[in-house]
């Protein structure tokens, strides 16, 4: 039996428009703070409901409606200390990203049932496509304009859920995916109406349990790492008024309490270090005199300058030897650690664009320090959101990871525990544990599996000295992660131009036109325009 494609809007415009809006606002509830992980079901259920049977134009201002309702509300952190103008730019021009994603996937809505007018087309191919545009978006929003910014992922949500093994091999955009796929499969059989076939349900079935009962790909034991890490909660705010050192000074009284302890290594958190110790020599005297005393190497970040050039950078220090190793964070923030076309934007913000100064070189080395025989791999603040920052460090022979964030231009926000979610998502990715360690908070060191082994509460000084489990080995979405996006994202999109190609051919017109004779609309449709 072949089933026809839907002719019209699945709903009104009006309807469509607020169930994205709602789809939107439901999927912030999946985020943390609150990260209620099964709201991202119906959420991405709403955003597709609006786009089945919709033109062209219609179905960008539901893409548009989903995507402001959505990033209004996640990034609403950006506004606490710069004001409603960044928030409002970067919200609506991921908006604008997500109203264009839109099109596509209403146009496999419209072309592929055409194509594949079967129950198989209906309930397994239209679904897989539909997963892997809304995938696409993803990667178009996390890499696009100057790098991207890939925050909102549907993955992220289930970094706190049972359903987060998954990613170790498939990644996150992998997990994206198979949320996605569950969604669409779980509406075409809605749509299908045919609920006395036990077949119809067996797609959205299989997805389901895939999403369930895979278990995390396993990594193998290699040992425990002793590590102290240390949450200063200095003045490390962009605005924070503080003297000179005050910084440095904040991070060594929480340190004391460490000392006589035995430990392999010493973790500060990004900006834990307020002057450059490469260049600074009493800097340098007070990182060599803290080596020495608790017998051990330690891992700082400072902004350091060489060659006319300034990066954010961490650094693997040794009494005596100084900086040993250095890593240079990868993604400086746009509008934040530099300014891209600075002379374009300048007019229209020139205060804010003023307040950046300093022009932050992205880095080129392995995020990646052998640390006596042990591999450690590292990411800077919003580093931790880019895929190769972590993959290139498990490639690299990373063994344990070490994060080091500042979120202190976020006080009071839910930022830091999103930013966490990632750190989880990333141990369970790549069957690592993670030493997640902020200037002010949440901080937490994560094992393998995402369970939390120690934790620093927000807006505190603390340390933690905890034996870190060391694993050898690559998950999947290390080793195959960039050919899985590229196959789920590029592919889909591929297979969406052979769609619309073989729509157009006049023999496949003549037989929907006979096919839309006899056969009758399919549940779910009737609604005009």
């Amino acid at each position: 039996m072949q089933l026809a494609a839907a002719p019209r809007p699945l709903l009104p415009l009006w309807a469509a428009i607020a169930t994205s809006v709602a789809g939107g606002l439901l999927l912030t509830l999946a985020f943390p703070a609150l990260a209620w992980w099964p709201m991202a079901f119906p959420a991405v259920a709403l955003a597709l409901l609006g786009l089945i049977g919709r033109k062209v134009w219609a179905s960008a201002l539901v893409g548009f409606a989903f995507g402001a309702a959505f990033f209004l509300v996640n990034l609403l952190f950006t506004m606490r200390y710069l004001g409603p103008v960044p928030w409002l730019a970067l919200a609506m021009l991921e908006a604008v990203i997500t109203a264009a994603g839109a099109i596509p996937i209403t146009l496999a809505y419209r072309w592929l049932p055409r194509v594949l007018p079967g129950s198989a087309g209906r309930l397994i191919a239209l679904p897989v496509l539909v997963a892997g545009l809304w995938t696409l978006r993803e990667q178009i929003v996390g890499s696009w304009p100057y790098g991207g910014f890939p925050w909102g992922r549907i993955g992220i949500t289930q970094a706190g859920s049972p359903l987060a093994h998954l990613a170790s091999w498939v990644g996150v955009s992998g997990l994206s995916f198979v949320m996605v796929l569950l969604c669409a499969a779980a509406i075409e059989y809605v749509r299908v109406g045919r609920f006395r076939s036990p077949a119809t349900v067996l797609p959205t079935a299989i997805v389901a349990l895939l999403l369930m009962l895979v278990p995390q790909f396993p990594t193998a034991a290699a040992g425990t790492l002793r590590v102290g890490a240390v949450q200063g909660n200095g003045p490390t705010g962009y605005f924070d008024q503080r003297a000179p050192g005050a910084v440095l000074r904040a991070q060594l009284q929480a340190t004391a309490p460490l000392f006589g302890e035995e430990m392999d290594v010493l973790l500060w958190p990004e900006g834990g270090v307020d002057s450059d110790p490469t260049t600074n020599p009493e800097t340098a005297d007070v990182l060599d005199a803290l080596s020495d005393r608790i017998d051990a190497p330690l891992i700082v970040a400072a902004v350091t300058a060489r060659d006319g050039e300034y990066f954010n950078t961490s650094m693997l220090w040794r009494a005596d030897e100084g900086a040993v190793q250095i890593y240079d964070k990868r993604h400086p923030v746009p509008f934040g650690e530099y300014v891209p076309d600075r002379a374009f934007f300048e007019p229209f913000a020139p205060d804010l664009i003023g307040l950046i100064q300093r022009e932050y070189t992205p880095g080129t080395a392995a995020p990646f320090f052998d640390l006596s025989g042990v591999g450690v791999g590292l990411a800077i603040c919003f580093d931790v959101i880019y895929d190769d920052v972590i993959w290139d460090g498990a490639q690299a022979g990373a063994e344990v990871y070490m994060f080091q964030t500042n979120n202190a231009d976020f006080r009071g926000t839910d930022e830091n525990l999103q930013q966490l979610a990632f750190a989880r998502m990333r141990a369970i990715e790549t069957g690592r544990s993670v030493v997640n360690l902020s200037t002010v908070g949440t901080s937490q060191v994560i094992a393998p599996d995402g369970a939390t082994i120690d934790g620093l509460a927000a807006d505190e000084a603390g340390h933690m000295l905890t034996k870190v489990p060391l694993r050898t080995g690559l998950t999947p979405a290390v080793v195959a992660g960039e050919a899985i996006k590229t196959v789920i994202g590029w592919g889909s999109l591929l297979a969406l131009i052979v769609a619309g190609v073989l729509t157009r051919r006049p023999a496949l017109h003549r037989g929907r036109a006979a096919g839309d004779a006899k056969t009758p609309a399919p549940a779910g449709t009737g609604v005009p325009g």
